[in-house]
């Protein structure tokens, strides 16, 4: 026993240490671009409706353009809006990064795009575009704009308002004109000049953005209307920076739906882990839980979520949980740390992290993280009981467990009556951990035992006997 704890603790050290290793590694500053390094421009486009690939291609885009200390990002944006939850996502992201952003309105920025263009520190557009609009509305399931009730319509207005307002006070923009886009009961006025009457929702063309107002003579909104990408790049003075356009590809588009699925493909492959773990040999249960983490964890590496870190602390635990469960006897220190690294990885693998934010992640990340994992394991548990009622019933139950009933015709040298087994030796064939496989008169025999691990080569007793089900424990003769 001291022998195996022993080991335990220097398995647990080894851990820890490569775990604070790899974690030291992600806080590490970012290191200075050299001296003789080519800048890089960033051109994001956000076009058609804003939807989860756009975000993908936001976190892939400004992580990128963050490691590599981009001269410029530049958003050429041309969208009718989208969803609240993904522009707020995209804020966020926005908020993380060092190196300027630019928002070129292309013709257009109305609603989801005017919450993301103030979302950046400088507006420009081209001719006759516009930007505005950015009150909540919900479509119908069959297409179309959705009457709100009251009371639904102020608390939507309400939370839109505030982040408009807070998107535009982070990066030197006017917060009144920014709620002006969301709300219809305030207008707009500046320098005696109305540019949005009461009871409408202001949208401004390029030349109501780029008028001068104030003492100091500012930019109402727009910095200036420019009729090219091209023409804006050397507007800004990084003309002979090398461009990098990004785009949505097919992987972000199927990433999607294997997010949206994320919760199921979790639980799916948890399980057929678990059930893997739980029978002899390697069969279909492993392959398919395989298969399913490995969707998984894919399907959110390309949601910029996911790392090979976590792929790693993922496998790493479920190698120590393998060496806990088929090699040492009994459940210690090496099981915990497999389960605990394979907790993080999952949590970590649904969490935003981006390249130079802090080591801890915010606590609202990793609170909605950890509740997807809750919320996967609880769905494994359900199939795992659901399995226990159907699957004696199926085909592959009778693949992993004894088929026949323990009867004359099946096992000659066998008593006609299970009950007759009990208290019977045998000597194990295989580990039983707790499943496996005894000897009973030179009969190979499916067995099980009360939850002990008991090692193969050993000397069992039958405890309880059915037809499909042998329950062993060790033997241990009186002395």
């Amino acid at each position: 026993m001291n022998t195996q704890i022993s080991k335990s603790i220097r398995w647990g050290i080894v851990i820890f240490c490569l775990l604070g290793a790899s974690l030291r590694g992600a806080d590490s500053p970012l290191p200075p671009p050299p001296a003789t390094a080519i800048r890089t421009v960033y051109i994001l486009p956000v076009s058609n409706v804003i939807d989860r690939a756009q975000l993908y291609v936001f976190r892939r885009g400004l992580a990128e353009a963050q490691q590599h200390q981009a001269a410029a990002l530049i958003l050429d944006m041309d969208t009718p809006g989208g969803r609240i939850d993904i522009t707020e996502e995209i804020l966020k992201l926005l908020k993380q990064v060092s190196i300027p952003t630019y928002t070129y309105v292309n013709p257009s920025a109305i609603s989801a795009g005017a919450i993301i263009a103030l979302g950046t520190r400088h507006i420009y557009m081209a001719p006759g575009s516009r930007i505005g609009d950015a009150m909540p509305i919900m479509l119908s399931p069959v297409g179309g704009v959705e009457a709100l009730p009251p009371p639904v319509e102020e608390k939507m207005v309400s939370y839109v308002s505030a982040l408009i307002r807070s998107a535009a006070q982070e990066n030197g923009h006017d917060p009144a004109l920014a709620e002006a886009m969301v709300r219809r009961d305030i207008g707009y006025r500046f320098d005696d000049k109305t540019f949005c009457a009461t009871g409408h929702i202001l949208t401004l063309t390029s030349q109501d953005a780029a008028q001068l107002v104030g003492p100091e003579h500012r930019p109402l909104l727009s910095q200036g209307t420019v009729a090219s990408l091209d023409e804006l790049i050397k507007l800004i003075g990084v003309g002979d920076a090398r461009r990098i356009e990004l785009r949505v590809t097919a992987a972000e588009k199927l990433a999607r739906w294997i997010e949206t699925l994320s919760i199921l493909l979790l639980a799916g492959g948890l399980l057929g882990l678990y059930i893997e773990f739980k029978t002899p040999g390697f069969g279909l249960p492993g392959i398919l839980g395989i298969l399913l983490l490995a969707i998984w964890f894919w399907g959110h590496h390309v949601a910029g979520l996911a790392g090979m870190e976590d792929v790693i602390l993922f496998i790493l635990g479920v190698a120590l949980l393998a060496v806990e469960i088929f090699i040492l006897p009994g459940f210690g220190m090496v099981g915990f740390l497999g389960i605990l690294l394979i907790l993080i990885s999952l949590v970590m693998g649904l969490t935003p992290h981006f390249p130079g934010s802090p080591l801890i992640p915010e606590f609202a990340d990793v609170s909605k993280s950890f509740q997807q994992v809750a919320l996967a394991l609880i769905a494994s548990l359900a199939g795992l009981l659901a399995l226990g009622r159907f699957l004696p019933k199926t085909r592959l139950f009778h693949q992993l467990v004894l088929d026949t009933e323990l009867t004359d015709s099946a096992a000659p040298t066998l008593s006609a009556r299970p009950f007759d087994l009990i208290g019977r030796q045998a000597q194990t064939l295989t580990h039983l951990n707790p499943s496996g496989f005894i000897l009973l008169d030179d009969n190979r025999v499916a067995a099980a035992s009360e939850g002990d691990f008991i090692a193969s080569g050993q000397t069992v007793v039958i405890t309880s006997a059915t037809s499909h089900r042998i329950i062993v424990t060790p033997f241990n003769p009186k002395t």
